[in-house]
C-alpha cells in the first residue's frame, strides 16, 4: 500500500526597500487527493519574524513549534532575537537532524536593525540569503518565471504585494498541487507582522 504526505504547495518571498511581502496558496494534497483547501502555510515565529512552509505539513509544523518556542525562552532571556538568529538556529536544529531530516524547505523572513531579510533553508539546513526574492515549493518554477520578469528593488510596498499575489496566481494556474480557497499575503516591516486581506490587492 503506497503511503502519501500531506505535501504541495507555492510560497512567495521578497524584500523592498523598508519591508518584506510573503505570500502562500491554501491546498494541501494527500497523494492526488486534495487534503485541504484552506491549510496555513505561513506563520508568524516572533513579531517580527515569520516562516513560510513547504514539503511535509507534520515535520513543519514540529519546526514552527519548536521554533515558536525557542524564540519565546530567548525572548525572555536576552530580547528579541535578530533575523538572523533566527536562521542560524532553524539551520542548526536541521543539521542536526541530518539523518534523519525534516522534510521541507523554508523561507524566514523579517525585519530588525538591519531592515528587510530573507533567506531560503534547505532541509539540511544549508541557508541563502544573497537573493532579493524566493520561491519554494511543487509551484515554485512558475512563481519563479513572474518574479524573474517583473521583480524591481524599487518596488512600492503595494506594487510588492500584488506582484507576490500575480507570482502566486502563476502557480496556482499551471501547478496541480497549488491552489486552495484564495492565497494567503502577509508584510513584515518595522511595524512587525500584518496579514493582508486578498480582497484589497489589485493587479
Amino acid at each position: 500500500m503506497e503511503q502519501y504526505l500531506k505535501t504541495g504547495t507555492t510560497t512567495v518571498s521578497l524584500t523592498g526597500r523598508n519591508f518584506v511581502v510573503i505570500g502562500a496558496d491554501r491546498k494541501s494534497t494527500l497523494g492526488y487527493m486534495v487534503d485541504s483547501k484552506v491549510a496555513r502555510k505561513i506563520y508568524p515565529i516572533d513579531s517580527h519574524i515569520a516562516l513560510t512552509i513547504a514539503g511535509s505539513v507534520g515535520d513543519a509544523l514540529a519546526i514552527v513549534r519548536l521554533m515558536k518556542a525557542q524564540l519565546r525562552l530567548y525572548k525572555i532571556e536576552r530580547g528579541p532575537i535578530t533575523v538572523r538568529g533566527a536562521v542560524t538556529l532553524l539551520s542548526n536544529i536541521l543539521h542536526g537532524s541530518r539523518f534523519y531530516p525534516f522534510f521541507n524547505q523554508f523561507i524566514v523572513a523579517g525585519y530588525d536593525f538591519r531592515g528587510p531579510q530573507i533567506y531560503s533553508v534547505d532541509p539540511l539546513g544549508g541557508v541563502d540569503e544573497k537573493d532579493k526574492f524566493y520561491a519554494t515549493g511543487s509551484g515554485s518554477p512558475f512563481a519563479y518565471g513572474v518574479l524573474e520578469t517583473e521583480y524591481s528593488e524599487n518596488l512600492s510596498q503595494k506594487d510588492a504585494i500584488a506582484l507576490v499575489y500575480k507570482a502566486l496566481k502563476a502557480a496556482i494556474e499551471r501547478d496541480i498541487a497549488t491552489g486552495g480557497k484564495g492565497v494567503l499575503l502577509a508584510v513584515i516591516d518595522e511595524k512587525g507582522y500584518m496579514e493582508i486581506d486578498e480582497k484589497s490587492i489589485k493587479l
